[in-house]
C-alpha cells in the first residue's frame, strides 16, 4: 500500500486528524535563499498555522530530488507530494500553457499577474488534474534576460550562433531559432557546469535566479531585454489532493496563496535592487530599449504566427487585452 493511498483511505475513513503527522515532500530547484526558497518557507508556515502538525514538510532545494521534469513525474505517479517549479516543462504534461511563454506578450508585472489570478490563468490550473497534478497556484519568477560571456546583446545580430542554453520549451526554442542563436535545451542542475566549462555561451533567466544563482560567477554580461514573462506554479500530487478533505483542501490553497505572496515579493524586491547588485558583483549590464526590443519582435514575425496556429489568435488576443 502507497503512502498516499493509505492517507486517503484514512481521510476518507472520515478522520480529519491524522495520528502522526504525514511526511509531505517538496522539492525545487534553486537554493532556499531564492525566490522558490521564499515560496517554500511561506507554504510550510502557512500549512502549519492552519492545519498543525498533521503534515511535516520536507523541503529539498538545489534538485535534491531531480530537474523539474523528473519531480513533476514523481509527482504524477506519487513518489514526491509538491514542487514549485518553472514553465520550463510544463508544456509536456499542459501544452496549452506554453501560450505563457511567447515572447513579448505581457507588458509588464502586473498584466501578467492580472492574466494569471484571472480567468484565463485559473482556467489552466484546472487543466492539470486531467494530466494526474493538481496544479495550487501561479507564483512568479519575473522577466527573463539574456546573460552570455561573448559581449551585449542589442539587436539579433548580437545573438547570431549564441550558443544559449534555454529550459526545455518548445516556445523557447522556437523564439531562440528564429533570432539566429543556437538554443541549447538543458535542465538546471547542468546549466552552470557548461557555463564554467564553456560548452554554452549564455542562458537567459529572471533577474530572480540571476542574484539568487550567483551567475555573475560565470558570466560577464547582462542583457535586459525582458523577452518573455516566466511564471511558475506549484503543484501537487493528485492522489495527495484527493485524499484530503475540504478542510485540508482549503488549508492547502491558503498555503499556495501564501507562497505566491511571498514569490512576488520577492521578485518586486530583486526588480528594484537586482541590476545594482549585479553591477556591484562585476556584471556589465545593458538595457535593451523599446525601439531596439521591436526589431526582437519583428524578427519573431513567423514565430509568432505559428504560436497563433498552436494556441489560437483568440487566446492570445484575450491575454493581450487583460488590463
Amino acid at each position: 500500500m502507497t503512502r498516499h493511498f493509505a492517507l486517503a483511505v484514512t481521510l476518507l475513513a472520515g478522520s480529519t486528524t491524522l495520528a502522526a503527522a504525514a511526511d509531505l515532500k517538496l522539492g525545487y530547484a534553486l537554493a532556499e535563499d531564492s525566490h522558490y526558497g521564499a515560496g517554500a518557507k511561506a507554504f510550510e508556515e502557512t500549512l502549519t498555522a492552519e492545519l498543525g502538525d498533521a503534515f511535516a514538510v520536507q523541503q529539498f532545494p538545489n534538485s535534491g530530488l531531480g530537474g523539474e521534469r523528473e519531480v513533476i513525474e514523481g509527482i504524477q505517479i506519487g513518489t514526491i507530494d509538491a514542487t514549485i517549479a518553472s514553465s520550463g516543462t510544463l508544456s509536456n504534461f499542459v501544452p496549452e500553457v506554453g501560450v505563457f511563454d511567447v515572447p513579448f506578450l505581457f507588458r509588464d508585472l502586473s498584466h501578467a499577474r492580472n492574466t494569471l489570478d484571472g480567468e484565463i490563468g485559473q482556467e489552466m490550473l484546472a487543466k492539470f488534474d486531467d494530466a494526474g497534478l493538481h496544479a495550487l497556484a501561479w507564483g512568479e519568477q519575473g522577466f527573463r534576460h539574456i546573460t552570455n560571456s561573448r559581449g551585449p546583446i542589442a539587436t539579433p545580430a548580437d545573438l547570431d550562433g549564441l550558443k544559449i542554453r534555454t529550459m526545455e520549451n518548445p516556445v523557447h526554442l522556437k523564439a531562440f531559432e528564429a533570432l539566429g542563436a543556437a538554443p541549447t535545451p538543458m535542465a538546471w542542475p547542468e546549466v552552470i557546469p557548461a557555463l564554467q566549462q564553456g560548452a554554452i555561451d549564455g542562458q537567459e533567466n529572471p533577474l530572480s535566479v540571476i542574484v539568487s544563482a550567483n551567475l555573475n560567477e560565470v558570466q560577464q554580461y547582462l542583457s535586459l531585454d525582458g523577452h518573455v514573462y516566466s511564471p511558475a506554479i506549484i503543484l501537487l500530487s493528485k492522489p495527495l489532493w484527493d485524499g484530503l478533505d475540504d478542510e485540508q483542501k482549503a488549508a492547502f490553497d491558503k498555503a499556495g496563496e501564501a507562497a505566491v505572496a511571498a514569490m512576488r515579493g520577492y521578485v518586486d524586491t530583486v526588480e528594484a535592487e537586482g541590476v545594482a547588485t549585479l553591477r556591484e558583483r562585476g556584471m556589465e549590464v545593458n538595457e535593451v530599449s523599446a525601439e531596439e526590443k521591436q526589431a526582437f519582435q519583428d524578427q519573431l514575425a513567423d514565430a509568432y504566427a505559428d504560436y497563433e496556429s498552436q494556441y489560437g489568435k483568440e487566446l492570445m488576443d484575450s491575454i493581450i487585452a487583460v488590463e
